[in-house]
């Protein structure tokens, strides 16, 4: 599937066109489609996808959207709503939103970075549905997320807990992070 999006996005490029629909999920394809590092993203706002794309052009990697099947309303985020679809997922023990979107094989790639924004001091519940729908294990998984006022620290301990035989690094918040904070994350500093 891969391969013949990345044929059909340079088909289309040497047409002069743009691809069909700006919604699709399929990643978007490095140009020799050799790279070995993937972001991986969640984003219900817009605040993660912002960032995903400048690691994604300072890591040189290919990107994936992590979608659910029925997207977020603002109502459905409002935090301060103990009934609000997301504070629902997030008290649910063992709960996990199902994925929407169009697959990828994460078997390529040697490095994913996984962005999300914190909610209530955790991962979205996508991430783990993201991570428990593929075989993550050999590879090398770097979070970064955005929150309003949480550290990156507890969700990656509570990553690192749900998924002890997974090689997950610190991360970083990127909140406030300048286009030089972001190749510095990339290059490990």
């Amino acid at each position: 599937m891969m391969k013949m999006t990345s044929f059909l996005t340079i088909a289309l490029m040497a047409l002069g066109l743009s691809s069909c629909n700006s919604k699709t999920t399929a990643p978007e394809v490095s140009e020799e489609a050799q790279s070995k590092t993937l972001v991986a993203y969640f984003s219900a706002t817009g605040n993660t996808e912002g960032f995903a794309k400048q690691i994604q052009e300072a890591a040189a990697a290919d990107l994936y959207k992590i979608e659910p099947t029925k997207p977020y309303t603002e109502e459905d985020l409002d935090w301060r709503n103990d009934k609000s679809r997301s504070s629902i997922e997030m008290v649910t023990e063992g709960f996990r939103e199902p994925l929407g979107g169009q697959p990828i094989d994460i078997a390529p790639y040697d490095t994913i970075y996984i962005g999300y924004p914190i909610w209530w001091d955790r991962v979205p519940t996508i991430i783990q549905t993201f991570i428990e729908s593929q075989d993550f294990k050999g590879k090398v998984i770097v979070p970064f997320a955005t929150s309003g006022s949480s550290t990156i620290d507890n969700s990656v301990a509570k990553l690192k807990e749900a998924y002890p035989d997974l090689n997950i690094l610190a991360g970083k918040r990127m909140n406030d992070a300048t286009a030089e904070d972001v190749k510095a994350f990339v290059a490990g500093k």
